[in-house]
């Protein structure tokens, strides 16, 4: 789970919130947790975000054994909730503000290693600067990594999936995106990623923000921060995009017809609210239970709102999936990926994972395939071993396979490579 922050200077002892919060915590209950939270951090992290992401972290360790006393650390804000499972454990780091009130959040898994290098690169073969996406208040921080060399390159873009991610994507020891730069840098591609708004600027956001606020103006700033530079080939650029960040590139590259192509690892095309309701479903079946049950109750009722004719701007977010506004829902179930792909006249390698159970095989690379038929150039791949974040295992992927470190699979860094370089005189 991705950190949610900005504290203020904190106190002594445990602040009251954060006892109340371990002590919701401890009963699953969440919508009184939220209670606690900062209007910014509300936001960010609602109710029923909180239950799923508190689930997939359970349910990866083989149940929930008990929430200990919350520690605040010494001349800090932060305060640290270690939680006990059946199989390890985590721990809920949170920030309290003068206020009172609940600034920051994320889970720490216990244990966890540092992120190291995949193996697959040479650090000596590329470099790497900071460089800010955007102008004005939402800017972004991000780090542009070029191949040693004079190039110029051909140069990608990357978009991180749903939520409030950094450049990196980072999930725990994981760094799916920094693997990806790494790895296609080594192999002569500029690469540009970006911190989400989400992520760098949750307080400012609209409370009618919407899925093209969060991926379209900085993807296309990011664009052009590239076509400036002198080692990028400005009729070379790409996106790619994993997860809800492949769902939203055809329509950032309709917005942009200089857009050389895409990439869409593990892209969605099943309607975001329906999935929601099959990944629950999918994680109440390894952890049930009465949390889950009402999990899947409440993403059931709440699925049916966003589908309603009905839906206006006007509904509560309380009465809708993953705490989204409902300008958020009415955006996305006006947008069709899928078919805003077909419109397109770009190349396209759209690489799905074998063992994904968020984005699947047969619930949405079916609708790639189905918009897409007949374009020789777009090439459509199943890597049967790897999961969500394209890290190769076997058996049944689980919540907890994002726990562990790992690497992009070096045969899908390799493809999509081979694909960015396809026009390079050797």
């Amino acid at each position: 789970m991705r950190t949610v922050e900005g504290g203020a200077p904190g106190t002594g002892g445990v602040p009251e919130a954060a006892r109340r919060f371990a002590a919701l915590l401890r009963t699953e209950r969440f919508e009184e947790s939220v209670e606690l939270f900062a209007p910014a951090l509300r936001a960010a992290l609602p109710a029923e975000q909180l239950r799923l992401a508190w689930a997939a972290e359970v349910a990866g360790r083989g149940g929930r054994v008990n929430v200990e006393e919350p520690v605040a650390e010494a001349g800090s804000a932060r305060v640290r909730i270690p939680v006990l499972c059946a199989e390890g454990g985590f721990t809920v780091v949170t920030s309290v503000g003068d206020d009172g009130l609940l600034q920051g959040l994320r889970f720490d898994t216990q244990g966890d290693a540092a992120w190291e290098p995949p193996g697959y690169v040479d650090e000596d073969r590329f470099t790497e600067c900071d460089v800010v996406v955007g102008t004005g208040p939402l800017a972004v921080p991000g780090t542009l990594t070029l191949p040693v060399g004079e190039g110029p390159w051909p140069a990608v873009v990357l978009l991180s999936g749903g939520g409030a991610f950094d450049r990196d994507e980072t999930i725990g020891a994981n760094k799916p995106l920094k693997d990806l730069a790494w790895g296609l840098a080594f192999r002569r591609v500029a690469v540009l990623r970006f911190d989400k708004v989400t992520f760098a600027h949750p307080g400012r956001l609209r409370p009618d923000f919407t899925m093209a606020d969060e991926y379209v103006p900085h993807a296309l700033a990011a664009v052009r921060l590239l076509r400036e530079r002198p080692e990028v080939a400005p009729d070379r650029i790409h996106l790619l995009g994993h997860s809800m960040g492949g769902k939203a590139a055809p329509r950032i590259a309709a917005a942009d017809p200089s857009i050389a192509g895409l990439v869409l690892l593990a892209a969605d095309t099943q309607p975001m609210h329906e999935a929601a309701v099959r990944v629950a479903r999918h994680l109440e079946a390894s952890a049930p239970g009465p949390a889950a049950d009402a999990m899947v109750s409440a993403l059931v009722r709440q699925a049916a709102a966003v589908a309603d004719p009905a839906l206006t701007p006007d509904t509560p977010p309380e009465s809708l999936p993953l705490g989204f506004s409902a300008s958020y829902w009415l955006d996305l179930r006006a947008y069709d990926p899928s078919a805003t792909a077909a419109r397109l006249d770009r190349p396209m390698l759209i690489l799905q994972g074998g063992r994904d159970y968020q984005v699947t095989v047969a619930d949405d690379l079916a609708g790639w395939r189905r918009a897409l038929a007949g374009r020789p150039e777009v090439s459509i791949r199943v890597h049967e071993r790897v999961d969500h974040l394209f890290f190769a295992g076997s058996g049944p992927s689980t919540p907890a396979d994002y726990a562990r470190p790992g690497h992009v699979d070096p045969a899908v860094v390799d493809e999509v490579a081979s694909w960015l370089t396809r026009h390079e005189t050797p």
